[in-house]
């Protein structure tokens, strides 16, 4: 490759590789990684680490994972590093408190989720899967005295959460100061030239980028990618607060929760969360702003786009059939999952209690304390009547047909 080449090839990753970043530091370091990547042929080292503390991901946690894709399909190499060694701290980012500690079997096995849900969107044969316990529990007290020995308090309470709770009088612990700079030394030992996280882990990856300084390395390129808002339009997205599409959800929850987001984000989460060609989302943004684009025709996209990334585009299709005949006609699914309560869930009267039975029928997917929440913002039908009474029990003398929210449908009968 000529000079010149090499400059119009660096130019365009560049141009690819810094769209929707929120923050790229430094541009102009990434700008001279890539010739020299392009010039050595050797592809750059790009990291995205991620702490197994929840089993199942959501579109809100694909958003850097896509970014990373991005740098696959540009011959880089990619790095997903499960933080089974920090899990065991906690990311203590945006956290008003101090978070509880996983046992070594939790996070096992939610990192074996972990590993199975990103193929959905990564090349397996392009991606390296390392744990940074690797190098976490050989760094003994004294290389972690040595670490901590590298920053001050003073820096640490510069992070927006830390402030907060000192100034409110709220636990900092200890050992919550320790994440940042187990997270930066992740960089070190993997020699990471660019590092990716949501605008939450810039101080972290900040840190990296000192650690790695310290440590005589040149220092990695940090990108952050925006935070996802959830399906009601306002907070971050989160499982806790039930505003999310889980990626393993099944194709008619993923397609009907997209339906179910407000008009203003349709474009936001196809530019954050999808695949749809740049081109075609601009066109489509073009539309909805003139008028000339109708919203649910827009949404129908999005959510065929996500069923068919996470399940097949037969499965896209299907749902959205589904979709139409269920909601367009507001006809209860006559395939509705059929389940049958055994005896002991009831109580002395042959009744189940309402919010037992959603949790039942969601098989751990719903909560009681969520279910409780559902019930009393009048989300839940049983025969088509609402019920509001969280103390509402159903008798199941025969087959009743349970609604729960706009998209779960169950069939109850006694087992």
């Amino acid at each position: 490759m000529t000079g010149t080449a090499i400059e119009q090839e660096a130019q365009r990753q560049l141009a690819i590789l810094k769209a929707r970043c929120v923050d790229l530091l430094v541009e102009e370091e990434l700008h001279r990684k890539l010739c020299r990547s392009l010039a050595t042929r050797t592809p750059l080292r790009v990291k995205l680490g991620l702490d197994p503390t929840a089993p199942d991901l959501h579109i809100g946690h694909t958003v850097v994972i896509h970014k990373l894709r991005e740098f696959q399909l540009l011959g880089h190499q990619v790095i997903f590093l499960i933080g089974d060694f920090t899990g065991r701290i906690g990311d203590p980012t945006g956290r008003s408190e101090t978070r509880k500690a996983l046992t070594e079997a939790q996070i096992a096995q939610n990192a074996e989720t972990y590993k199975r849900q990103i193929f959905k969107i990564l090349d397996p044969h392009q991606t390296v899967i390392d744990y940074n316990s690797r190098w976490g529990k050989t760094l003994g007290s004294e290389g972690i005295i040595k670490l901590a020995a590298q920053y001050t308090v003073a820096r640490m309470l510069e992070r927006d959460d830390f402030q907060k709770r000192f100034a409110e009088g709220r636990p900092i612990s200890i050992h919550e100061f320790l994440y940042p700079l187990l997270q930066g030394y992740d960089s070190v030992a993997l020699k990471a030239d660019v590092e990716l996280g949501g605008t939450d882990q810039k101080f972290n990856l900040l840190v990296g980028r000192e650690l790695q300084r310290e440590a005589g390395q040149e220092p990695q390129v940090i990108m952050t990618l925006p935070i996802l808002e959830g399906l009601d339009g306002a907070q971050k997205m989160s499982k806790s607060l039930g505003n999310y599409i889980g990626i393993d959800e099944p194709p008619q929850a993923i397609f009907g929760k997209a339906m179910s987001i407000p008009d203003a984000l349709i474009v936001r989460y196809m530019e954050l969360a999808t695949a749809i060609a740049r081109d075609e989302i601009a066109a489509m943004a073009k539309g909805l702003a003139s008028e000339a684009a109708n919203p649910r025709d827009a949404k129908v996209r999005l959510a065929k786009a996500l069923v068919t990334q996470y399940h097949s585009a037969e499965a896209a299709e299907e749902a959205a059939r589904w979709f139409a005949q269920t909601f367009s006609a507001r006809q209860f699914p006559e395939d509705a999952e059929l389940v049958r309560v055994d005896a002991g869930a009831f109580d002395a009267d042959g009744q189940v209690g309402i919010a037992r039975l959603i949790v039942l029928c969601g098989k751990g997917a719903i909560s009681s304390s969520e279910a409780g929440r559902l019930v009393a913002q009048g989300g839940v039908k049983v025969d088509g009547e609402a019920i509001s009474d969280r103390e509402s029990r159903v008798s199941l003398d025969r087959e009743r047909r349970l609604q729960v929210g706009k998209r779960r449908f169950y069939k109850v009968s006694r087992a």
